[in-house]
């Protein structure tokens, strides 16, 4: 598939259509969408394939609840976000259970991006405790279904629907699919309302 830098700016891609245009290309694979774009976009750049490199290694070996404190490494030790650390994280917060949070995830992929090696734990810890909400990163920027069906939702005009995923994924296609920023907008519903009015 032909591909520019217009396209990958205006046309919102799934993962695995990042995936098949990098291996296409012979660019790595692995990452989370915003790293995938980055190659890709070093590409189409001019950087040749084997000069652009992984932001990050998957590490498969992954540390036990028993095996995680304060001072475990956020990289180079195998400290993934598993049930393990859940476990770790809910005897520290003191709660029956706990769930991960998005910003945790973005801090430790900062953290292996950029190999700070001596971040621990505890720094990540401090961090989010001291920290607003992560927003404007470009793995941020890659959320756009997740956002569209929230702003959706909380338009109450669309309350008025029985199946409002359904309407939402309806809606969501001509804005995929056309070069308008992908954002859900209550004139949406005027716009498609033909298509969408029986649901």
């Amino acid at each position: 598939m032909q591909l520019t830098k217009n396209d990958l700016a205006k046309h919102y891609f799934y993962k695995t259509e990042l995936i098949q245009l990098c291996r296409e290309r012979r660019l790595p694979t692995y990452g989370t969408k915003a790293e995938l774009n980055y190659y890709l976009s070093c590409y189409l750049d001019g950087v040749p394939s084997k000069e652009i490199q992984p932001l990050r290694t998957n590490n498969r070996k992954a540390l036990t609840k028993t095996d995680i404190n304060l001072d475990t490494k956020l990289i180079g030790e195998g400290f993934t976000f598993n049930e393990h650390a859940r476990l770790f994280f809910a005897n520290y917060y003191h709660v029956k259970k706990f769930s991960f949070k998005k910003e945790m995830a973005i801090i430790k992929r900062r953290v292996e991006t950029q190999n700070q090696t001596e971040y621990t734990v505890r720094d990540l810890i401090k961090e989010l405790e001291n920290s607003k909400k992560i927003v404007n990163t470009p793995e941020e920027q890659t959320y756009q279904w997740n956002n569209f069906v929230r702003d959706f939702n909380q338009d109450p005009a669309s309350k008025e629907f029985t199946s409002r995923l359904k309407v939402a994924a309806i809606l969501w296609k001509f804005v995929r699919e056309s070069e308008q920023p992908k954002k859900y907008s209550h004139a949406l519903l005027h716009q498609y309302l033909q298509q969408i009015q029986d649901l």
